[in-house]
């Protein structure tokens, strides 16, 4: 992979694309694939590459992740990740990724996101329906 990794919001990473340590190139390449409207947990994507776990891919996330679409890479309960949840409802909208109204008393009133519908399987395509529906991991 040798396409920038430039973020959002401009700042690049320290380190040049080719410098990325192995595994968090792999874990950006998976989040790479995930279609629009659709999302993978951290854990869905160690199993997915068979190494690591949540918390190593969510380190890779924050590290690395700036020029990844970020906000497909989510917690499996779908909260929105924290600092950046109006960013992150931005894309889900555009997208039109599958939410869940927020409760009164959720902080701030901010929706979940429907996981049941918007996790991708890592090998289905398409948005919502009953591909991936089931919610599992590549295997």
């Amino acid at each position: 992979m040798s396409e920038d990794r430039t973020g959002d919001d401009g700042a690049r990473d320290e380190r040049a694309p080719d410098e990325l340590p192995e595994y968090a190139e792999r874990v950006l390449d998976v989040a790479d694939l995930i279609p629009p409207g659709r999302v993978m947990t951290y854990g869905d994507i160690a199993e997915w590459l068979g190494e690591g776990g949540p918390r190593q891919v969510g380190r890779v996330m924050a590290l690395y992740g700036g020029a990844a679409p970020w906000w497909r890479v989510v917690r499996s309960d779908g909260a929105l990740l924290p600092g950046h949840e109006l960013r992150a409802l931005d894309h889900y909208r555009e997208e039109s990724t599958p939410l869940r109204e927020a409760s009164r008393s959720a902080d701030g009133h901010i929706p979940r996101l429907d996981m049941k519908r918007a996790r991708w399987d890592g090998a289905t395509g398409g948005h919502g329906g009953a591909e991936g529906a089931d919610g599992g991991a590549h295997t």
